[in-house]
């Protein structure tokens, strides 16, 4: 018991208190170190955060900006489509009554399924320039 006894180390001792005080100081400053640590990345964060939400909120007007967009190009798109068929519309009414086309117009379907310059001059009545350059340019249009 006696050798027991000169192991145990009594606080009376002036070194063991000032190592413990040490020891105790250094986990304190640690401590106040981390909680400072702490607020600064807490703070910091929170910056983050409020810049992200400032950036998704100008990302979201720019969205909406570019769905109105594309709603008024679209709505433009339709009466562009329309314009050109009441075009389209207009202009096979006026190639009906106009004479002087008929036989052009008949001899661009011909060539279409394959007319020949003598079909196209005897079923049209067409001069054989005026057939060779109906077959030339509605020959041009097949790929």
């Amino acid at each position: 018991m006696g050798r027991a006894a000169g192991l145990l180390i009594t606080m009376d001792e002036p070194w063991l208190l000032l190592v413990t005080g040490l020891a105790l100081g250094l986990l304190v400053a640690a401590l106040a170190g981390l909680m400072l640590a702490c607020r600064r990345l807490s703070r910091n964060l929170l910056e983050q955060g409020v810049e992200q939400s400032k950036h998704v909120e100008r990302l979201n007007q720019d969205l909406a900006a570019c769905q109105q967009g594309i709603i008024r190009m679209g709505e433009d798109l339709t009466a562009l489509r329309d314009q050109f068929k009441r075009l389209e519309d207009k202009q096979q009414r006026m190639d009906q009554h106009d004479p002087l086309s008929m036989p052009y117009n008949q001899a661009a379907r011909l060539v279409g399924l394959g007319a020949s310059i003598e079909d196209l001059t005897q079923s049209c009545g067409l001069s054989k320039a005026e057939a060779e350059l109906v077959v030339k340019l509605h020959s041009a249009k097949k790929p």
